[in-house]
């Protein structure tokens, strides 16, 4: 298959790339830079930005699927830059894959969508969207794109939602990088005594999620218009899991 993947470039959209590489498509990326470790893989680069709709609109044709994985980030920024990339950025992606015909769309959520004001144990894909976000746009805009990209699956464009959980791995720009700095600088506080349970995934096990949610797309299963949380199933306390990566 052509496969756009948006935010190629990213931690998690370069291990997707590689991953739909090692499986023989032809994979392009759209994101705002140019990356050297994409070219190496063979994929194809279009430079673009998710707010402008008429470059989205442009890279999308020709395409089989795309897999949307740009966002912006948590945790800082205005409200308005969350909203315009994650929520505007996703429609624009929507009504490209109408505009030039894609018939597959998996779209990178966060299980942030079904955040409360406590902890969730046991929960599964039958938790309701958090309503009270705390003043979080990345999960409240999250949790709206989601609903959109959910909303739109039908005939003509099948979709699926993914929710990865706390992402580590080598590579990582975002999760590990923080825990270093604030280690050696003597900042990196433990509120409590406890070790809170997590659910985390490893790099290239998201990355083999986004490939055989797409496989399942294109097979005609029963997955589109549904969220699926993607864990390692290994269930850590949170510190012990901060350990090991710092000892690593």
């Amino acid at each position: 298959m052509k496969v756009l993947i948006t935010g190629g470039g990213g931690f998690l959209g370069t291990a997707v790339a590689s991953a739909l590489r090692a499986g023989g498509h032809d994979v392009t990326s759209f994101s705002r830079g140019s990356y050297p470790h994409l070219e190496a893989l063979g994929v194809a680069q279009i430079a673009g930005d998710l707010v402008d709709p008429a470059a989205v609109a442009a890279a999308s044709e020709g395409m089989d699927a795309v897999v949307h994985s740009a966002a912006k980030p948590p945790p800082w920024g205005p409200p308005e830059q969350y909203e315009a990339i994650n929520v505007g950025g996703t429609q624009n992606v929507l009504d490209g894959c109408r505009s030039a015909g894609v018939k597959h769309l998996v779209y990178t959520s966060t299980p942030s969508v079904v955040a409360t004001d406590g902890a969730i144990e046991g929960g599964d894909e039958s938790l309701p969207y958090g309503t009270h976000f705390f003043g979080a746009d990345y999960p409240r805009t999250k949790a709206e794109a989601e609903r959109r990209v959910l909303a739109a699956d039908g005939p003509d464009l099948r979709t699926v939602a993914l929710r990865p959980h706390m992402i580590w791995g080598p590579g990582d720009p975002h999760f590990l990088p923080r825990f270093v700095e604030r280690r050696r600088s003597g900042q990196l506080a433990r509120i409590g005594a406890g070790d809170p349970m997590v659910d985390t995934v490893y790099v290239d096990n998201a990355a083999d999620a986004h490939v055989l949610a797409l496989e399942k797309l294109v097979a005609g299963a029963a997955v589109h218009g549904r969220a699926y949380f993607i864990t390692n199933d290994e269930r850590i306390g949170l510190w012990s899991m901060v350990d090991r990566l710092l000892a690593a």
